[in-house]
């Protein structure tokens, strides 16, 4: 079957378009996005310069086929991903990867990717300005199979001065274009520059839904910007009112909870239990839990009585 004129056109032009795409120098891309870089560090403690030399790295200063097709700059494969996504050979034949709308989106998710797993969890005991230290602890904790990815990362680092940004570098922008990416503005050495480094909660998991535990000290707000939420997202998905207060210990979820439990089918409740304290132990919405019992919002549970979990409460 002959392909219609227009899909010939479209291909076409896809083609120009490709051929004519402007190819971005590294000094284009640090100054592009130096700000995302420092913006991240202040939010998760993760040196600029690291940030930005693996963004040069894995994307070819911004022009590989992963950056311009997926916005991917640090070759983040799916895992666990449920967005959009585009194959590409790596490691193995046509590997998934993570796809973006925007650039700004791979850097947030280079920074959720480092302090959401365990085993990059020692480099934040790091100071922020150590990029070899950083640039060896990645390579140690297996972010690449190079076995020169340190070296190769520490000689970007030093031959563009990247770790300037880390030492303090005040970037004047505007929210609008951090976000398009499409220019920045002029930069210059601070010397009150505050890090806001990477807590080092452990992150949890509980039917499916990741929760960290209170500690001294800690308050909705030095909680919600480290992972990157809303005040108001930790009260609703914990069930709580804006009055509420943590205590050392407590069980904070920074997802939404489920509407069911995978593994039990009911629970016994115990005196003085409350729907809430169950809906935190399983990871479910207490809504959903209410729902779920035939109960009317607010009402508590009598000892011994099942809350059922998976399913509905069976009728009589």
């Amino acid at each position: 079957m002959i392909p219609k004129r227009p899909f010939l056109v479209s291909v076409l032009l896809m083609v120009i378009f490709a051929m004519n795409a402007q190819t971005l120098t590294r000094e284009d891309y640090v100054e592009k996005f130096a700000p995302i870089a420092i913006r991240e560090m202040q939010r998760y403690g993760i040196p600029a310069s690291i940030t930005l030399a693996q963004g040069i790295l894995e994307s070819s200063n911004g022009n590989s086929y992963l950056a311009r097709v997926a916005n991917n700059h640090f070759g983040i494969k799916c895992h666990d991903w449920t967005g959009p996504s585009v194959h590409r050979d790596d490691d193995m034949r046509n590997e998934c990867f993570r796809k973006y709308k925007e650039p700004v989106e791979s850097f947030e998710d280079h920074s959720k990717f480092l302090t959401s797993r365990e085993r990059y969890r020692f480099l934040f005991e790091l100071k922020v300005t150590d990029y070899k230290g950083w640039a060896r602890g990645l390579k140690k904790a297996g972010y690449a199979t190079d076995p020169q990815y340190a070296n190769r990362l520490i000689k970007i680092i030093e031959d563009n001065e990247l770790f300037l940004y880390d030492r303090g570098v005040k970037v004047e922008f505007t929210e609008d274009e951090v976000i398009s990416t499409r220019k920045t503005r002029k930069q210059e050495p601070v010397d009150n520059f505050v890090i806001k480094p990477f807590s080092s909660h452990q992150i949890y998991s509980n039917n499916k839904v990741n929760y960290v535990k209170v500690r001294p000290g800690d308050s909705f707000q030095s909680i919600s910007q480290e992972f990157n939420l809303r005040d108001w997202e930790l009260y609703k998905y914990n069930d709580l009112p804006e009055d509420a207060y943590l205590t050392s210990g407590q069980v904070v979820y920074i997802q939404p909870k489920r509407n069911r439990s995978k593994n039990y089918e009911f629970h016994v409740a115990k005196e003085d239990e409350s729907m809430r304290e169950i809906s935190q132990r399983y990871g479910i919405r207490l809504r959903s839990l209410y729902k779920k019992n035939n109960m009317d919002k607010g009402t508590q549970p009598q000892p011994g009585q099942r809350i059922y979990l998976k399913h509905h409460k069976p009728s009589k």
